[in-house]
Order: structure tokens, then sequence, then C-alpha cells
């Protein structure tokens, strides 16, 4: 496992390529696409009044308030222009539902299964979550701001237009994902596993404190600062098998 640190501020953060010019950029540099964000504009919306959660159940402007949706199951269901704000979902059972144009913020939980689960339009703020399973999840323009999330499941998930800023990944698992267009903004990864993971225009440069576990050569299509490289060069020399002695 190896560290890398990338130091805060407006004037420490690396700016993506472009042509040189005046600019003093070496000419032909390739600039990275940045990430599409979500754009939620929720409308007004009525207070959830009805009983547990639901198996394909539709939820549609709705609010979820501070209410405790531990253990229920709402697997395969949808919802709609949605905010859920300071809920519990321990063992939450979400698989395959479709989540659209919606806001999540201060959801807490350990265990909340979102497997093959689709997130669109999603803005996702101050979660405290653990053991998240997202294996086989669609992810497309969501934003993950604040807040922390502890071994979450990415195996084979697809991310396409996903920011992670100013959050804490502890051992996220990317095995087999595929990224396209992803950023991690003045985040924290930990123990990161990117193992056969394929990535296109995605953007670790101002990570604050990058943790590869594995999946290292798994990197190409990714974007580093140079203080990352550095940092990271014992990991990409052991994946040579190169040996490093004075």
């Amino acid at each position: 496992m190896v560290t890398g640190r990338v130091s805060g501020g407006a004037s420490g953060r690396p700016t993506g390529g472009g042509s040189g010019g005046g600019s003093g950029r070496p000419a032909g540099r390739k600039k990275i696409a940045a990430a599409r964000r979500p754009e939620v504009r929720l409308p007004p919306l009525e207070a959830y009044d009805g009983g547990g959660l639901e198996p394909d159940g539709d939820y549609d402007g709705v609010a979820f308030e501070g209410r405790d949706l531990s253990g229920q199951s709402a697997s395969g269901a949808r919802f709609l222009e949605c905010a859920v704000r300071d809920c519990a979902v321990d063992e939450t059972r979400l698989s395959r539902a479709r989540i659209l144009d919606s806001v999540l913020s201060g959801v807490r939980g350990v265990g909340t299964d979102l497997a093959e689960a689709s997130l669109r339009d999603v803005e996702i703020v101050d979660a405290r979550l653990g053991g998240t399973q997202l294996h086989g999840a669609v992810l497309e323009r969501v934003l993950v701001r604040g807040g922390k999330i502890d071994f979450p499941n990415l195996r084979t998930a697809k991310l396409k237009d996903v920011v992670f800023e100013e959050c804490v990944l502890a051992e996220p698992d990317f095995g087999g994902a595929v990224l396209e267009r992803v950023e991690f903004r003045g985040c924290v990864l930990k123990g990161a596993d990117f193992s056969g993971a394929r990535m296109k225009d995605v953007d670790l440069r101002t990570v604050e404190r990058l943790e590869i576990a594995r999946g290292v050569d798994a990197l190409s299509g990714a974007v580093i600062s140079t203080t990352q490289l550095l940092d990271l060069a014992p990991v990409f020399a052991a994946q040579l098998g190169v040996r490093v002695e004075d």
C-alpha cells in the first residue's frame, strides 16, 4: 500500500492540460474530459406518510425525513424526484432500484443493498455508510459530497460522470468496474482496489490521500499529479518487478 498526498488550496491544485501558447504548458497535451455533474432541481415535495417501503414500489415527488428505513425492502422500486434526509438505512434492500433526479442527505447505515441499482442525476451529501453493496450498479451523473463510506462494494459497477468530492472512501472495491469521466476532488481514498477496472478520463490529481492496495496496473486512463507519481513509484516498480536498491 502506497500513500500519495496532494496539498490543498487553489495554488496547490494541478490543472488540466491543453495546447501551449503563452501558458507555458507543453504543446499537444491532451486535456482530460470533465465529469458532468447532476443538476437536481426538486419540485415542492410531499412528506411521505405511508408505511414501510415496498418492493417494486413507485415513489414520485416525496420527501423521507428522519425515518428509520432499516431492514425494509424496496427492491426494484422507482424513486423519482425524491429527497431522503437524515434517514437510517441499515440493511435496507434497494437492489435493482432506480433512483432518479433525487437527493440523499445525511443518510446513515450499515449493509445497505444497492446491488444492480441505477442512480442517475443523484446527489449524495454527508452520508455515513458502511459495507454498502453497489456491485453491478450503474451510476450516471452522480455527486457524492462530504461524509464517509466504509468498504463500499462497487465491483463490476459502471460509473459515468461521477464526482466524489471532499469525502472519505475507506477500502473502496472497484474491481472489474468501468469508470468514465470520474473525478475524485479533495477526498481521501484508503486501500482502494482497482483490480481489473477499466478507466477513461479518471481524475485523481486532487486526492488528498491516495492509497492503492491492489490494481495499480489498471490506472491506464487515469490522471495523477507529479507528487502522486513520485509517491506511487515503489508500487509501480513492484508491479513491474523492478528492484530499487541504493
